[in-house]
């Protein structure tokens, strides 16, 4: 149930109650264990790893609830997988970010709320209203009480396309200058560093992404803040895939801190000592409310959300 049920305490409900369970093949068998006619449903999946199995137990869920009459459904999923296969970067390539919108709409959902899009641009890949929360509010609180003086800090973005996302931050995190290490890839989940643009002398570098997956990217990049003369390295990202080898790569002691928020369940063997792990529960639960109550989404205390 990862953080459900935090968010479910957040808001003083219980969850619904429902069983899922495996057929000797495989399959996913899901009945709905009380009424949900008439009723606005959530429905909190993230599709992370194993992402196949989470994504069709969404698609499950959805159409047993709509089978069931519930009156609104949304998808609450705050990691939105295959979400960077969101264009054709080659010939003859699935745009599957899409196709999953399809699915997810086709189902039978009304509504769909995500965090931290890997392209804010997917949104219009759904025909369904989209609510798009970000995990950066509750970086910048974290950081905000390390009491690390401004003076001392710059945000480096890992790589190019993501300097939008870095600046945004860097303009919270009381407008502290940005640096953006410029890296050439030679395949996928293959990154080669090539070099930095800004500087980080004397420095505490907080290196900002969406998420990090093999970690090749930012290892690579804090090597080179090091390098460049970095006093300290912190990473963060809201979502943590973490496939091999990142936790190798990020326990390096490269890190003074990983900082990561709680959108995909982490695995006890999967913590290191350098990493901690802040709950977008409180988040989550308060956008629930609003989407239910039909209020906007992007005002006090979510203000910094930028969006209505």
């Amino acid at each position: 149930t990862f953080h459900t049920s935090e968010i479910a305490s957040y808001m003083g409900l219980e969850l619904g109650k429902v069983n899922i369970k495996r057929f000797a093949d495989g399959e996913i068998y899901v009945q709905l264990q009380e009424s949900v006619r008439g009723c606005n449903v959530f429905l909190v999946q993230p599709s992370c790893p194993p992402a196949n199995e989470n994504l069709m137990e969404l698609l499950i869920m959805i159409d047993a609830c709509r089978r069931a009459s519930a009156k609104n459904i949304t998808a609450v999923i705050p990691y939105f997988g295959y979400a960077r296969a969101d264009r054709k970067s080659q010939g003859r390539e699935s745009i599957a970010a899409k196709l999953v919108a399809n699915m997810i709409t086709e189902a039978g959902a009304n509504r769909v709320l995500v965090c931290d899009l890997h392209s804010s641009q997917a949104m219009g890949y759904f025909d369904i209203p989209v609510d798009h929360v970000y995990g950066q509010p509750v970086i910048l609180d974290y950081l905000a009480s390390k009491t690390i003086s401004s003076n001392d800090l710059v945000v480096v973005s890992p790589d190019v396309g993501g300097v939008a996302r870095a600046r945004a931050f860097a303009k919270k995190l009381s407008d502290a200058p940005l640096a953006i290490v410029d890296k050439r890839r030679h395949g996928h989940n293959v990154a080669e560093v090539m070099n930095l643009i800004g500087d980080v002398r004397g420095k505490v570098a907080v290196m900002m992404d969406d998420m990090i997956d093999t970690a090749g990217t930012i290892a690579k990049g804090a090597e080179l803040l090091h390098q460049e003369g970095a006093r300290e390295v912190y990473a963060c990202c809201t979502h943590a895939v973490f496939s091999p080898p990142a936790i190798e790569r990020l326990s390096s002691g490269l890190f003074q801190e990983v900082i990561i928020t709680n959108t995909i369940p982490l695995k006890e063997e999967k913590n290191f000592p350098q990493l901690t792990i802040l709950s977008v529960a409180n988040l989550l639960g308060e956008t629930i409310w609003r989407v239910h109550d039909d209020c906007s989404v992007g005002h006090a205390p979510y203000s910094t959300l930028d969006i209505d």
